[in-house]
């Protein structure tokens, strides 16, 4: 199954559950793309695929600035990973792509 599309996203961070919206736009074996939610949009940066496996890194500016390290494996249309956020520690990513 192919990585490409855009998932509808939760990550469960120490504010509570973040909703967002994920796009991913494979160029081989890496990909562009942002995620966009209630704290603004990201873009995508250093974006690789591994199989069904995509690592990226995003900043987020609000309500302060962290470097995030992410990683997820997607089957299917289901989409599971972890967000390393500093010293807030790693938060779980879950999402589903939009049909």
């Amino acid at each position: 199954m192919p990585v490409a599309g855009t998932y509808d996203c939760l990550t469960k961070t120490p504010m509570g559950t973040q909703k967002g919206v994920l796009t991913v736009v494979p160029e081989g074996d890496t990909f562009t793309g942002e995620i966009s939610g209630d704290l603004g949009t990201m873009p995508l940066e250093n974006g690789t695929v591994d199989g069904d496996t995509i690592r990226w890194k995003m900043t987020m500016t609000k309500p302060m600035k962290i470097d995030l390290d992410c990683t997820a494996t997607i089957t299917g249309d289901d989409l599971a990973g972890k967000i390393k956020a500093g010293f807030f520690g790693t938060m779980d990513l879950t999402g589903t792509r939009r049909a």
